[in-house]
């Protein structure tokens, strides 16, 4: 009697008449206009991901190894991993506060730090690099003072490392405001009245919620760190195993051995693509 008065629907019928068909699944039998899209989107999607893969296809695995044996590829390794996780480190303790001011309310002069932290990411390496050197340069505004107590920093591994933080720092510290930002005003009232201090409440409450949002920042910054090229040439030089980095070993392989070149560049390529699935993972992990 029960199933006579409500009856199962049918899978071979809509499950509502008067909606028509079933809604179909994401993805599934596209329409024509979406379909006009996937090809007016297929041009810029290959003029990206063909001249990636040409470095692949440029060199055989057999060269790539041999000459990831030589001396100078090697410590230009060496001197990129050592100087971008120096970098990392550097940036994380120091980018940290400045993350979280700018994650604040309102504050006096709010725009013009959004404005300094940003202005990084768009001015052009070479600027950054003469900008590095005129402040910290021998005659440099802090560099002359330097100076007089025998510190130089031009053209050493600190220079490297100084050139990688002024250029990948914004990337954390903008995703680290972003994660303290959505902290959850309620969460923070409610561990204020149980007596939380501002170092608790950055320990126990802000760095786990927005842990998420520290470890994308970090992982991007690690790589943009890796890949700097112009302000690092300016400011610290391109001396093998002192101040050469990746970028710059292979700037000087298409003058001196072009399979240098190819090979550090499947280095990076293959760790900026890992960097960006890990960051997009972190945030889309579905």
């Amino acid at each position: 009697m029960a199933n006579d008065l409500f009856p199962r629907p049918s899978f071979r019928q809509p499950l509502n008449p008067a909606a028509g068909s079933p809604p179909r699944a994401a993805g599934e039998f596209p329409s024509p206009s979406e379909k006009l899209w996937r090809l007016a989107a297929l041009p810029m999607l290959l003029f990206f991901a063909i001249p990636l893969v040409a470095i692949f296809l440029r060199i055989s695995p057999s060269d790539w190894w041999q000459t990831l044996q030589h001396r100078s590829v090697l410590e230009a390794i060496r001197v990129s991993l050592t100087s971008s996780i120096v970098s990392l480190v550097v940036i994380i303790i120091a980018g940290t506060p400045l993350a979280y001011l700018i994650s604040r309310p309102r504050f006096r002069l709010k725009n013009v730090v959004d404005t300094i932290v940003d202005l990084p990411t768009v001015l052009p390496p070479s600027v950054a690099g003469v900008a590095l050197l005129i402040t910290l340069g021998r005659q440099g505004l802090l560099g002359q003072w330097l100076n007089l107590l025998g510190i130089q920093i031009p053209f050493t591994l600190v220079a490297v490392i100084i050139a990688q933080v002024f250029i990948a720092a914004p990337f954390f510290v903008r995703s680290a405001a972003v994660g303290f930002a959505s902290v959850d005003d309620d969460i923070i009232q409610a561990a204020q009245l149980d007596g939380a201090n501002r170092l608790q409440l950055m320990r126990f409450i802000y760095l786990p919620l927005a842990q998420s949002a520290l470890i994308s920042g970090a992982v991007m910054s690690w790589s943009r760190a890796l890949g700097e090229f112009g302000a690092t040439i300016l400011f610290a030089g391109n001396f093998p195993g002192r101040t050469q980095t990746m970028p710059m070993a292979i700037y000087l392989g298409f003058e001196v051995d072009i399979n240098m070149a190819l090979t550090l560049s499947v280095i990076l390529v293959s760790i900026s693509f890992v960097a960006l699935l890990v960051v997009k993972r972190i945030i889309r992990p579905d």
